[in-house]
């Protein structure tokens, strides 16, 4: 017999110290993983919706409590405005919202103090429900849902889209796989998850969107379990976005024989490489944090394939690099994330503008670096999953002008994040041969 689910004033409370954690500078992955395991996927389906409904949120406790309340009980009240304002798509009716707010309150020692003025703030939402969400449509981060730098930032970058991308970063992502064509079809995939009762949802090809990204990709109708996926754990298939499914078959278009893969953690994009290269290919991966190489590992292993894994800064070539040229080099460069934020609502929260100088800086020592160890003729494939142009289009502007023995060749450029896919930028760089002065 099935456990009963978590009562809901108990997944709220969680909720709230997870928003308060992130609130703190802590990563949400980490805040939710530290959920107990009883209560984290209700609380993380709950912190997800409040994480995408924070502005208007704290526009409405902003007029309830003008003065800001004690930390959780802050937490505790914008996550229930978050979950209660939008009555279309709220997860649970506003009056069951409100009460058990209030009884998470009553039951923790850290809000109990502060019970009575939750209670009496929800209680005036319920009243005044109408007027106060309207007094907060003037403000654009309610509106949005984004703080207003990043609003200002994605109006500027993207004069013409910028509506769809902040509203399409407040959807849920889909759920996109890629097909291991050296063990199976996507044809006969698709036949599998059919058999399997997994419905797949047809692709929604945007103009001037690239076929590399749909080559072998499937997205399905709603999320499931991976172990539901037919010979998921044979390495049949991988879950990754459909436009990070881009990178290796972008890369791969000379059939190069040694491959670097810069940033490789958590490997999806490693494994891609060595699914779609040649057999007598061989690939180093890098990733600076030792704590992400286990995913590696277990990813490649997964798919039968094997790489030379090191633990390395990629911008520090002279601790790794063994002097032999490479003939290409994927360099999916450490960002803002401000592209997948479907994915992580929490980083739009996380983020200051003072990040995009910073990255942006890391990006180009790392990939000046990498220049140096690529041989002439050889591609080098830069990639962020970010909107912003600091980061993409504005980078590599940066680097043609510096480096007379670069080309861009035809990719992409900006991905305008879609109902299929996430926010990417993708240049594909090839080095020539330096012309005498």
């Amino acid at each position: 017999m099935s456990p009963l689910p978590p009562p809901l004033w108990q997944q709220l409370h969680a909720c709230a110290a997870v928003v308060a954690a992130v609130r703190g500078g802590a990563s949400g992955t980490t805040a939710i993983d530290a959920t107990p395991a009883p209560l984290r996927a209700g609380v993380q389906a709950l912190v997800f919706h409040v994480w995408r409904n924070a502005g208007r949120a704290e526009a409405l406790r902003r007029q309830l409590a003008p003065k800001r309340p004690p930390t959780l009980v802050d937490a505790l009240l914008c996550s229930a405005l978050a979950l209660a304002w939008d009555s279309a798509n709220a997860p649970y009716d506003a009056f069951t919202l409100v009460n058990q707010t209030v009884e998470a309150a009553k039951r923790h020692p850290a809000t109990r103090a502060s019970a009575h003025f939750v209670n009496a703030c929800l209680r005036r939402f319920l009243r005044e429900r109408d007027a106060l969400i309207s007094a907060t449509e003037s403000d654009p981060v309610a509106v949005w849902n984004y703080p207003a730098w990043w609003i200002a930032r994605v109006q500027r970058d993207h004069p013409h889209a910028w509506q769809t991308i902040l509203q399409t970063g407040n959807h849920h992502a889909p759920m996109s796989l890629r097909v291991n064509r050296q063990k199976t079809s996507v044809a006969a995939y698709q036949a599998l998850l059919e058999a399997a009762g997994i419905g797949i949802r047809i692709q929604e090809k945007s103009a001037g969107t690239p076929d590399l990204i749909e080559d072998s990709a499937i997205i399905l109708e709603k999320p499931v379990p991976v172990q539901r996926l037919p010979h998921f754990a044979d390495g049949w298939v991988s879950v990754q976005d459909v436009a990070a499914q881009m990178a290796a078959p972008l890369l791969l278009q000379k059939s190069p024989l040694r491959i670097l893969d810069a940033c490789a953690a958590p490997g999806g994009k490693t494994g891609h490489l060595l699914e779609l290269a040649p057999n007598n290919a061989t690939v180093l991966a890098l990733e600076i944090d030792a704590k992400r190489v286990p995913r590696i590992h277990e990813n490649l292993h997964r798919l039968g394939v094997q790489a030379e894994v090191r633990v390395a800064d990629a911008a520090n070539t002279q601790a790794w690099w063994d002097g032999q040229l490479f003939d290409a080099i994927l360099l999916d460069a450490p960002c803002t994330a401000s592209g997948i934020v479907r994915r992580h609502p929490d980083v739009r929260w996380l983020r200051r503008e003072s990040d995009i100088v910073q990255l942006a800086s890391m990006q180009r020592q790392i990939v000046e670096a990498l220049w140096t160890t690529l041989r002439v003729g050889g591609r080098l494939v830069y990639c962020t999953c970010s909107v912003f142009r600091a980061e993409g289009s504005e980078q590599i502007k940066a680097f043609l002008a510096r480096h007379a023995d670069a080309v861009l060749l035809p990719s992409c450029g900006h991905l305008i994040a879609d109902a299929d896919y996430d926010g990417f930028y993708y240049a594909l760089l090839e080095k020539r041969e330096k012309l005498d002065s």
